[in-house]
């Protein structure tokens, strides 16, 4: 394999074309390549490896871990990042709403008026988002509501006019 240098071609994952492309090495930081421009779109990026050579390391590692033995640190390649923590709590979230609706019947749930008031753990059925369940009172006037799409702040106990 040929080192890279700048004005030479690389394979890159392209950000605009979200493919596996052909690039031209713009910069270079030592042996580092960290600029390309795509040979197809023309448009200028960081230089990103290629998806496929990064699921080819992923696949390797996982074979090797199958196997008991852990290639070297140096070999392993930059690590995978992590699931985000806002991910990770609406994952959370959408579980939690999933639970509590399963199974139920549509006679356990209550229409969603603003003059009514809930509880944590109330099912109810808003027209405008579907079901959901109380996952919190906030105050005496509002309560957050888990619904499919993603929990939404809603008003409660409110006066009727």
């Amino acid at each position: 394999m040929k080192k890279p240098r700048a004005g030479g071609e690389i394979d890159a994952y392209c950000t605009k074309c979200r493919l596996d492309l052909n690039h031209r090495i713009v910069a270079m930081v030592g042996d580092a390549v960290k600029q390309v421009e795509c040979l197809t779109c023309r448009g200028t990026h960081a230089y990103r490896r290629p998806r496929s050579e990064i699921a080819a390391a992923a696949e390797k590692r996982l074979s090797a871990k199958a196997s008991g033995s852990s290639p070297p640190k140096s070999a392993r390649g930059p690590s995978v990042p992590r699931e985000t923590l806002a991910a990770r709590a609406e994952r959370e979230q959408k579980h939690t709403w999933e639970k509590s609706i399963a199974g139920q019947p549509s006679s356990a749930f209550r229409a969603y008026r603003v003059f009514e008031t809930f509880n944590p753990g109330d099912l109810v059925r808003h027209s405008k988002f579907g079901d959901g369940v109380i996952a919190r009172v906030i105050d005496r006037g509002k309560v957050e509501v888990l619904f499919q799409e993603g929990p939404k702040t809603l008003a409660h106990n409110q006066q009727a006019t």
